[in-house]
């Protein structure tokens, strides 16, 4: 696991180059080396391919994105970890079109970014 303090935006670009980077960051973050189904805590998980993981009680696919503020998404980890770093380190918050220029995203997807970030920090 990754236990630092980013001090640049090149820092973070640096240690997450990649999204398998940034899935292999969020799965020990979450779950510390012991997957557990988000759908059935006492069920056996098998891991598939594609970073997805297959609840065994439930039937259910999963990956580390489900029930977080990733889910339901196609926006890139990398750019979430930008986000929340850009969002984090402002003093000021930042606006969705300033968000959006940094992220290469649109405006609508900038905000739909920043009102996840921002329920999830009680900003």
């Amino acid at each position: 696991m990754i236990n630092k303090e980013f001090n640049s935006i090149l820092e973070l670009l640096q240690t997450f180059q990649n999204e398998q980077d940034c899935i292999n960051h969020l799965e020990e973050l979450r779950w510390e080396g012991y997957v557990v189904s988000p759908f059935d805590t006492t069920s056996k998980v098998y891991k598939c391919k594609n970073n997805r993981y297959r609840c065994v009680n439930s039937g259910k696919y999963f990956n580390v994105k489900t029930n977080t503020i990733f889910d339901n998404t196609k926006i890139s980890l990398q750019k979430w970890f930008l986000a929340i770093w850009l969002i984090t380190f402002n003093k000021k918050n930042i606006s969705s079109f300033r968000l959006a220029k940094d992220l290469d995203v649109t405006q609508k997807t900038a905000w739909l970014i920043l009102q996840r970030i921002k329920k999830c920090f009680d900003i």
